[in-house]
């Protein structure tokens, strides 16, 4: 998947994945204690409440996480990509995994045991600090996202993650800009604090007035223009 430069809307920052942030040297040695699993698309990496024993480093493919409420509401938190970590915080804290992690593509990951990845930085203080700034950039972009939200009615929440897949997920095409990662109305509606009909009346708008077009699991943006201005409580020409 490749980035589509946008202009900055206002969504979260870009982020730089976990073994990214390592030294070739480091990120070889913790890579070479797990073993590699491969993935289809669709199939659950991590179970939202189960014992956690492994952590996961993504080496090709994009996933989503997604946690549930006691009513069965489903919030997309996240999507994860190659060089990112999962599973870390249940590893750390020895408690249950608080999300799932469901591949949205075929996915390679590495999977280091939870005592041979502790270990592992227990003697390599680089990548502590490295796990460490990872964990405070996604609090600091969590924290910004439900800042920015707050202020948002639902269709301005909308319209500003659209744009922010655009800009991290999206591919250019002739006809537009496609989301490369295959989100459901369920699954977007979680992202924003919506309902599924929520969404379905959004979209509708949005294909009236031609900024999106929309197909099972695909959405094209073809206006971002659009999504900008209504991101931003502005009127926008359909």
């Amino acid at each position: 998947m490749t980035a589509v430069n946008l202009p900055d809307d206002g969504g979260l920052d870009d982020r730089v994945p976990f073994l990214a942030r390592l030294e070739t040297e480091d990120r070889q040695a913790l890579l070479a204690l797990g073993r590699e699993l491969g993935f289809a698309p669709r199939v659950v990496l991590l179970h939202q409440h189960e014992p956690s024993s492994h952590v996961l480093f993504l080496t090709q493919g994009w996933t989503k996480v997604t946690a549930a409420a006691a009513n069965g509401y489903e919030a997309l938190l996240a999507l994860r990509g190659p060089g990112d970590i999962i599973g870390e915080s249940a590893a750390l804290t020895g408690r249950p995994r608080s999300a799932t992690v469901t591949a949205l593509e075929p996915v390679r990951a590495v999977a280091v045991e939870h005592e041979r990845f502790k270990e592992f930085l227990a003697r390599s203080p680089d990548v502590s600090f490295a796990l460490l700034g990872l964990t405070s950039d996604r609090t600091r972009a969590a924290d910004r996202r439900r800042l920015q939200f707050a202020s948002m009615s639902v269709r301005e929440r909308f319209a500003a993650l659209l744009l922010d897949l655009a800009r991290m997920h999206g591919r250019r095409t002739n006809a537009g800009i496609e989301l490369a990662v295959p989100l459901s109305k369920q699954e977007l509606a979680g992202s924003v604090g919506a309902s599924r009909e929520m969404v379905q009346r959004l979209l509708k708008e949005l294909r009236t007035r031609e900024a999106v077009a929309t197909g099972r699991r695909a959405l094209l943006i073809t206006r971002p223009d659009v999504l900008r201005r209504i991101a931003r409580s502005e009127q926008a020409d359909p």
